[in-house]
């Protein structure tokens, strides 16, 4: 059986990419089809499978500015000869869906989003774009999302990350799509003998995360906060926070799990499509407070691996750490990490493989 597996494209190593690795690992002979390709970003299982690009990689700064080609990237992807494959599994976040597949091969998608800059945060992503962007992406937009549509119905069953996603597939497509979890490495991570007294917050710092919750909740409570990661916002969290509250960058990963380990609890404000990080932080057996929207709800059980807080606001936040002290000695770091194993890579690629059989099985 020839394989082929479609990629947004492959500049660094994120939890799209995780669930590409666990894809190569179900289908060693599968051959790679992406956008851009930046070797060095990836792992070296990725690296190691035979890669083919669009014509996008061959265009000035494409592993830097990928973004800037998403007009072509239809056309892209339709120049892609895949006729030769019986089996097309394409991973969906960024444009990847829309390949033209032969009459007798069977389309996979699995669906981390319905890209969100067309659908769900079209507005959010408007609002805080340049002027020039303002004024030309609305037509692009119009069009992609009509495209976008369109390549939905050459999918012949759509998986998805969450329920929270499973929900947007049927809103924007009108298609049902069953729920696999994407694979999270917990052997990575361990329980540590001694928790320190810090709370983390872990991630990407752009908007839509809302990191600046978690800034404004420890200022006001004056509590040890350690920030990990980089991007748009970390100038003004800077700015925004008091002396209790460290910003430590971009670490390596030996670092990160030493933090997960160590933390009195993870803290999570955004609204996730799954959200990897909560679950690596309760495979190392610490809680997590998170927003209760998204992927949190799936993952967070309640007084059992974290609590929630059910308002986007600080002070709801504040309200759930304080209540956190109050309890969280009843929280069993063995329990919680026990819950995170149900999110293991070897669980994700026995659940895919039984749904991709069993659609190949009905063809």
């Amino acid at each position: 059986m020839k394989v082929a597996l479609i990629h947004y494209w492959l500049v660094n190593m994120r939890g799209g990419e995780k669930v590409l690795e666990a894809l190569c690992e179900l289908y060693p002979q599968a051959d790679i089809f992406t956008h851009v390709l930046d070797r060095q970003a990836i792992s070296p299982l990725i690296r190691s499978r035979t890669i083919h690009t669009t014509f996008i990689n061959k265009l000035p700064w494409a592993k830097q500015r990928y973004q800037w080609y998403l007009p072509l990237m239809p056309l892209a992807l339709e120049q892609l000869d895949l006729s030769a494959y019986d089996l097309v599994i394409s991973s969906e976040s960024g444009p990847a869906k829309g390949v033209i597949v032969g009459p007798n091969s069977l389309h996979i998608c699995y669906c981390h989003s319905p890209m969100r800059y067309l659908w769900d945060m079209y507005g959010d992503y408007l609002k805080n774009a340049s002027l020039p962007v303002r004024l030309l992406f609305p037509l692009l937009a119009h069009y992609l999302r009509i495209w976008d549509r369109h390549t939905a119905a050459g999918v012949d069953h759509f998986i998805a990350n969450s329920n929270f996603i499973a929900k947007r597939i049927n809103k924007y497509y009108r298609r049902e799509a069953v729920v696999i979890h994407p694979p999270v490495a917990i052997e990575d991570f361990f329980i540590a003998e001694q928790i320190e007294d810090y709370y983390l917050l872990f991630g990407q710092l752009v908007k839509y995360k809302r990191a600046d919750l978690a800034i404004e909740a420890f200022n006001r409570l004056g509590k040890p906060l350690l920030v990990i990661g980089e991007g748009e916002m970390l100038p003004q969290l800077k700015r925004m926070a008091n002396d209790n509250i460290r910003f430590l960058g971009k670490q390596p990963f030996e670092q990160v799990r030493h933090y997960l380990a160590h933390c009195k609890a993870l803290i999570f404000p955004g609204v996730e499509d799954f959200g990897i990080v909560p679950v690596e932080a309760m495979a190392s057996g610490r809680p997590v407070i998170a927003f209760a929207a998204g992927g949190a709800m799936e993952t967070v059980a309640e007084h059992t691996t974290g609590l929630l807080f059910r308002e986007q606001t600080p002070e709801s936040l504040i309200s759930a750490i304080e209540s956190f002290e109050q309890i969280q000695s009843k929280f069993s770091p063995e329990s919680i990490r026990g819950h995170a194993k149900d999110f293991g890579r070897n669980t994700f690629k026995r659940n895919i493989k039984q749904v991709i059989d069993a659609q190949l099985s009905d063809m």
